[in-house]
């Protein structure tokens, strides 16, 4: 098991991982580091917990964004999914309804 130092917030925090996913965890390390410095203001610099608390939120509000937003290079809109869904349901009700020849 390895084990990887972070600094964030100007205090060292040792977090054990597997071994070769170091530079991953220095990574995502790196990513609660930048968002440090705006969490620690709305903080008020005071709580450190909170602050980590906001960084928590403000990668949470991040991810949801992502997931939430079509792909690059979506070539097809909602409507335009809607109406596909639509036109798919329309045909599967006109096959249910042909008598069968068999």
């Amino acid at each position: 098991m390895a084990e990887v130092t972070l600094q964030i917030g100007g205090r060292p925090h040792t977090v054990a991982c597997r071994d070769g996913e170091e530079a991953r965890v220095k990574l995502l390390g790196r990513m609660l580091g930048e968002r440090w410095p705006a969490a620690n203001r709305a903080a008020g610099g005071m709580d450190s917990e909170r602050a980590m608390l906001l960084v928590a939120l403000m990668l949470a509000d991040d991810l949801d964004e992502m997931i939430q937003r079509p792909p690059e290079g979506a070539a097809v809109s909602e409507a335009a999914l809607a109406r596909i869904a639509d036109r798919l349901e329309a045909l599967a009700n006109a096959l249910e309804q042909t008598p069968s020849t068999t």
